[in-house]
């Protein structure tokens, strides 16, 4: 009998706030995969679990999807995944692939599962908190109030998406927005909304956290999400 995949979202920084589905998961798992895009580079996803989850006692699995502009070559690198986890399963264990955040929302792991899937094994996907709904606790204001909408956009870079969002919606949130503050707050200003609108929410739960105004001066983690609220 075969082994069973799952994608567990560990949450978006604190140990703390990884789900008790979640940890019972890993804790019976003798296989834990995470994804990387250079070899031995460090897991965010792996260190959130280590403080709660006794990894010495399990088999660690590394999972590298380059970033490529090439979609062949991205493609070649997900086979490899597929096959790697795939031959853990046709030995009737179980593989847990963790996830930074919530696994719905940017992940990797959604393409793992899906192909997993199609080739006949059994999959299950379990969420975890969101980066911005850590990041809107953390600062402690909400997303969204009575009938207003939130709009979620990949970065500033996609500035088509972002001006229907900024136009069309009372709270945007940003993600991956370390690169792109000083473009966003060009953007506000053009569209003559306040920069103070924006709230930066950085590194939330791990130890270079910021969360604080738009600040263009200021240098940003990968990690950093943007939530304006017009």
């Amino acid at each position: 009998m075969s082994g069973k995949l799952y994608g567990i979202g560990v949450g978006p920084g604190d140990s703390e706030l990884l789900t008790l589905k979640a940890k019972r998961l890993l804790d019976g798992c003798g296989t834990i995969a995470y994804p990387v895009k250079k070899p031995g580079e460090k897991s965010i996803a792996l260190e959130i679990i280590r403080s709660v989850i006794d990894l010495d006692r399990k088999d660690i699995l590394e999972l590298w999807f380059r970033m490529d502009p090439s979609d062949e070559i991205r493609a070649g690198y997900r086979r490899e995944a597929v096959k790697m986890i795939t031959d853990v399963l046709d030995r009737g264990e179980d593989v847990c692939m963790v996830t930074l955040g919530d696994v719905s929302i940017f992940s990797t792991y959604m393409r793992i599962n899906d192909a997993v899937e199609e080739m006949g094994y059994e999959t299950e996907v379990v969420p975890g908190i969101p980066s911005f709904c850590g990041g809107a606790a953390a600062a402690k204001m909400p997303l969204m109030i009575g009938n207003e909408g939130l709009a979620i956009v990949p970065s500033a870079e996609e500035n088509t998406i972002l001006d229907a969002a900024l136009d069309g919606f009372e709270n945007i949130v940003v993600m991956k927005a370390y690169d792109s503050i000083e473009k966003l707050v060009k953007l506000m200003e053009e569209k003559g909304i306040d920069p103070l609108c924006g709230t930066v929410i950085s590194c939330i739960g791990m130890e270079n956290e910021y969360i604080g105004p738009l600040d263009v001066n200021r240098e940003y983690g990968y990690f950093t999400t943007v939530v304006i609220k017009k």
